[in-house]
């Protein structure tokens, strides 16, 4: 702690991502990324802009890429904002349309746990909405909600880290029941099951969806995240980002960004690869006795009865295997196991064979 910090700065509890080794030969099932590299294509338009025009700023509103998306989901381009990873669209939501005085937002218990870290940085009020007994999103306390009081509900759909989704008729019935209040639904797994909301923003002047690359798109490293709104909400983000960094999204990023939407097939092939693999993963742990959660993204959410989450933890980590436990109660049993390769989910059922036999003798 130094005497030149801002007062906020002693107040604030950061965001702390999956463990990133830098020594030893891990399995990362940690962090959501995924087992596959980017598309072959995207690579390519990245290396002819790696040998561009560096020394120029890239476009300052990402303009092809915010073509390229909305041609891909018949969408208006000013209906997309481009940012530098979702986590940096999901600041400027906090920061240009969660600030209301007098007002707080929603977002469920368990969730992404960046909401809260955000709402502390940016000052905004809040109150977390618990889970229901089954671990989904209960829809009641925000179908509910007085729009006097609540600016914006957010939520993850599937949510995270639970990987439950919540339907399209769902979020379209709070979108009716709350015209009033903004609703942000944060789709960083809805490739990997679940309905994206995108296709409402046209009937819904209070819907904002974000999105990224990191996930389905095989680009955690390049850092591209969008948010699809109205004009009028894209408007506001735009603001924040260019009072902010006026350009966020370099050359190479927005290359390989609109690449990875033109190679459909290899986007199929690989996230249907993804939800292959956890089908047989969650098949198989549970004959080994564990609960899993019924999952929608490219993890699985998962507690045996008689061991704890914590001791697997640590020894599948002993086996070089990374899986994330999260000590947060009710869901502190749970571990989160990103879907990797076959190959890697064998290895983890093998891992998980020899730990649980061990474990229950």
């Amino acid at each position: 702690m130094s005497q030149f910090w801002s007062d906020i700065v002693k107040e604030l509890q950061p965001y702390v991502p999956g463990e990133q080794p830098k020594e030893g030969q891990f399995i990362k099932l940690n962090s959501n990324e995924s087992p596959f590299p980017p598309s072959p294509h995207a690579v390519a338009l990245m290396e002819k802009a790696l040998h561009g025009s560096l020394a120029l700023y890239p476009d300052a509103e990402a303009t092809p890429v915010r073509e390229a998306v909305a041609q891909y989901y018949a969408i208006e381009p000013q209906q997309v904002f481009v940012g530098n990873g979702s986590d940096e669209v999901l600041a400027h939501i906090f920061h240009g349309l969660f600030c209301h005085q007098g007002k707080h937002i929603l977002f469920p218990s368990i969730t992404y746990s960046f909401y809260p870290v955000y709402a502390k940085l940016y000052q905004v009020a809040y109150r977390e909405v618990p889970l229901a007994v089954d671990y989904s999103i209960d829809l009641n306390p925000y179908l509910q909600a007085n729009s006097e009081e609540v600016s914006a509900i957010i939520f993850a759909n599937p949510n995270a880290p639970t990987g439950i989704a919540l339907s399209l008729s769902q979020i379209e019935q709070l979108l009716n029941a709350q015209p009033n209040i903004l609703i942000v639904v944060d789709e960083a797994y809805v490739d990997f099951g679940a309905e994206t909301a995108v296709a409402l923003i046209a009937k819904y002047p209070n819907l904002l969806v974000t999105q990224t690359l990191s996930k389905s798109r095989s680009l955690a490293g390049i850092r591209v995240g969008f948010a699809f709104g109205q004009a009028s909400l894209i408007e506001a983000l735009i603001r924040v980002k260019n009072s902010f960094n006026s350009y966020p999204i370099d050359r190479i990023a927005q290359a390989g960004a609109i690449g990875a939407f033109e190679d459909e097939a290899y986007f199929n092939q690989t996230r249907q690869m993804i939800i292959d693999s956890r089908t047989y993963l969650s098949q198989a742990v549970q004959q080994m006795g564990f609960e899993v959660l019924p999952s929608s993204t490219n993890f699985i959410f998962m507690r045996h009865s008689q061991l704890e989450a914590a001791q697997l933890a640590f020894s599948l980590r002993e086996k070089g295997i990374l899986v994330r436990h999260f000590k947060q109660k009710p869901i502190e049993q749970f571990l989160r196991v990103t879907i990797g390769t076959q190959k890697n989910c064998e290895k983890l059922v093998n891992a998980l064979c020899e730990i649980v036999s061990k474990g229950m003798m």
